[in-house]
């Protein structure tokens, strides 16, 4: 397969590194990897310019602001189109992320999904042995939505959220991804890793990206939805997610802000009470 892999990096080179070795263990494909560093500390950058200098396969993009999720994802993506036209399929993602040495061929193996869908989510699995695909595969219920605007609408009131979510389990967690043996089109898939194919270059250049970081599920959904096509799940292609290694090196007050930020973006598309919203 002629395949690119693009990862943002902030601040945790070490996870990109495992995510780097475990894909290289795929043997016998054209692979091609970009990492995208949204303006990291010096210590970091160092390192990743390491990691390309010990593989040919490797491109390190040093943007000079962090650009978020998608845009910095968008860097690499157009960097593949340009540099290497003829890349087919693309996995896309966090930096954390683990990949098995039949990763690749996993994917070969049902190219045909990508005939009809632009997007597949793989199964997602943390470290913990939690699937987290599908993340949504229908649409999210209105409750479900009304504890978002409560949640965002006040930081101490978002921490009590939280935490009554915590003790309830009614706004973390979701039913959805116990259906994580079921190959169907969803809604939304984990924000994690998507793999996109020849349908999704056919029809876009890059990714929708109206925010900074966080939601950008509903905003890949959307992109697809619109022009008529569907996201795919398929748990016969896995991998290990170390969940929220990025977040972790962020104050909480600080993702909550960013969120925030995205979900009032959000609600411009989605609207709770509008059954077309």
């Amino acid at each position: 397969m002629k395949i690119g892999f693009v990862c943002t990096n902030y601040n945790n080179t070490k996870f990109t590194r495992e995510a780097v070795h475990s894909l290289l263990l795929n043997q016998n494909h054209d692979l091609q990897i970009v990492i995208v560093d949204n303006k990291s500390n010096p210590q970091s950058v160092i390192e990743l310019l390491e990691l390309q200098a010990d593989f040919p396969q490797i491109k390190v993009i040093l943007n000079e602001e962090n650009l978020g999720y998608f845009r910095g994802l968008n860097t690499g993506i157009k960097f593949l189109r340009e540099h290497h036209p003829l890349t087919e399929f693309m996995i896309i993602g966090n930096n954390d992320l683990t990949f098995a040495p039949n990763f690749i061929n996993s994917i070969e193996a049902r190219k045909v999904i990508f005939e009809k869908y632009p997007v597949v989510s793989p199964d997602v699995i943390t470290v913990d042995g939690v699937h987290q695909n599908p993340h949504v595969i229908q649409r999210v219920g209105k409750f479900r939505e009304l504890m978002y605007d409560l949640y965002f609408s006040n930081y101490h009131l978002g921490l009590l959220v939280k935490w009554l979510a915590h003790l309830s389990n009614s706004f973390t967690d979701r039913s959805d991804e116990e259906s994580w043996e079921t190959a169907q089109p969803i809604y939304q898939g984990h924000g994690s890793c998507y793999l996109l194919g020849p349908l999704f270059f056919a029809k876009f250049q890059e990714l929708w990206a109206p925010t900074f970081l966080m939601g950008e599920e509903f905003f890949l959904s959307k992109q697809v939805t619109d022009a008529g096509m569907q996201i795919y799940y398929e748990p016969g292609i896995q991998l290990t997610h170390h969940w929220h290694a990025t977040m972790n090196s962020l104050p909480n007050r600080k993702v909550w802000e960013i969120s925030r930020q995205s979900h009032k973006i959000y609600r411009k598309y989605v609207k709770i009470f509008d059954r077309h919203g």
